[in-house]
């Protein structure tokens, strides 16, 4: 495998060299679907040749450097960067001058399995619950509306399939008779063990439901009439884990931190320690690191690959999109009657070059040599180059 230097300040690997040179031998011995198959086409043509680009000559110093076009796949590790910057800049247009918990909802390993039988139904069921546990304590115990943002992730640090939303909550809610802010608890939202038994039954109830439309036939453990109750036993016993952490001292930290999360995907290329043909290094958490085959990397990564069309960002209570000019209209106006109003980011700029300027410094129409300008020529793309937008 080709590991040259990579240019300063951009990882020494990519798992773009990975799939190109591996992905025979994982669909040799595992059986992709179709939004696997197009995700891996996405990542292994990004920023190469087959999708076009353009060339940048400086007629000054000679300076000559290709640049080519992103794959924008929502999978990809390099193409989340400027996608995030544009909802954090959407979403700041919505955030509230409060303090807000970080609240995560996992679901147990005894569900794992299904999970990867039924994505949608297992994310979308978790999704469901998590939200009714807030939005039901929020009412009942503050007498409130919430204001939610979640998102999906599905993996641990060494790519393992650990399903678990991550959830951005305000530290309070609009009173139920829209009059007045109820400020939570300074310490903790709700305790985690009533989010956790609450969330425990919420799915509980959605698994049965959908176990009587039939929407588990054919997975292997319910082929047994007792397979689904023994498993609904087993769920009724263990602890189902939420964990909580402690609000936000400011609220312009939120989006910050909510961005680390929002296009996250399950590896950066910046994670990549060494690559060859035999082995893949990676960097896990608290300085250790994992070392697998580039097959068994590859099947790993495959594996949080989202049904095709699914949402892994979802708003709800105050922020749900129904109660935008609504709810949350109410609920800012009072806040901010109260409180300093939160200094608004700038908006981004339009282009994607003065975005690049203003996030990076780097100024793509000049040249990095000389600085004077840049003539640019575009390139082509292949024939076989997939569509312009991949979002798969």
């Amino acid at each position: 495998m080709d590991c040259r230097p990579a240019p300063a300040g951009r990882p020494h690997f990519d798992i773009g060299d990975i799939v190109r040179r591996h992905r025979p031998a994982l669909e040799a011995t595992q059986g992709l679907t179709p939004t696997q198959r197009r995700v891996l086409s996405a990542i292994e043509r990004c920023r190469t040749a087959a999708l076009g680009g353009h060339l940048d000559v400086c007629r000054s110093c000679g300076y000559e450097q290709p640049a080519y076009n992103s794959c924008r796949n929502r999978h990809c590790p390099k193409c989340q960067g400027l996608a995030q910057e544009k909802w954090i800049d959407a979403r700041s247009r919505r955030l509230l001058p409060v303090r807000h918990f970080h609240v995560v909802f996992t679901l147990p390993s005894e569900l794992r399995a299904l999970a990867r039988f039924r994505s949608k139904i297992l994310f979308d069921a978790l999704f469901r619950a998590a939200s009714e546990t807030l939005l039901d304590l929020g009412r009942s115990r503050l007498g409130a509306d919430l204001g939610i943002t979640m998102v999906l992730h599905t993996w641990k640090r060494d790519l393992g399939f650990h399903p678990h939303v991550h959830a951005i909550v305000t530290a309070g809610g609009l009173a139920l008779s829209g009059e007045r802010w109820i400020d939570s608890s300074r310490r903790y939202l709700f305790p985690v063990e009533v989010m956790g038994e609450l969330l425990r039954g919420k799915m509980i109830d959605a698994l049965r439901a959908h176990h009587r439309r039939g929407d588990f036939d054919r997975f292997d453990d319910f082929e047994d009439p007792e397979g689904f109750e023994r498993l609904i036993a087993k769920l009724a016993k263990v602890d189902w884990v939420v964990y909580a952490k402690k609000p936000f001292g400011r609220a312009d930290h939120v989006l910050q931190y909510l961005g680390r999360y929002t296009h996250r995907v399950g590896i950066a290329n910046s994670r990549l320690v060494d690559v060859t043909d035999r082995r893949v290094i990676f960097r896990t958490k608290n300085g250790k690191t994992a070392t697998v085959t580039p097959v068994e990397f590859l099947r790993r990564f495959v594996q949080h690959v989202l049904p095709p069309g699914f949402v892994k960002i979802r708003h709800f209570g105050l922020l749900a999109g129904t109660c935008v000019a609504s709810k949350l209209a109410v609920a800012r106006r009072l806040l901010l009657q109260r409180e300093k109003p939160v200094d608004a980011r700038a908006p981004l700029p339009a282009s994607w070059s003065e975005r690049l300027l203003l996030l990076t410094g780097r100024d793509a129409h000049r040249c990095p040599r000389c600085g004077d300008a840049l003539e640019r020529t575009f390139l082509a793309s292949s024939p076989r180059a997939p569509p312009s937008s991949v979002a798969a």
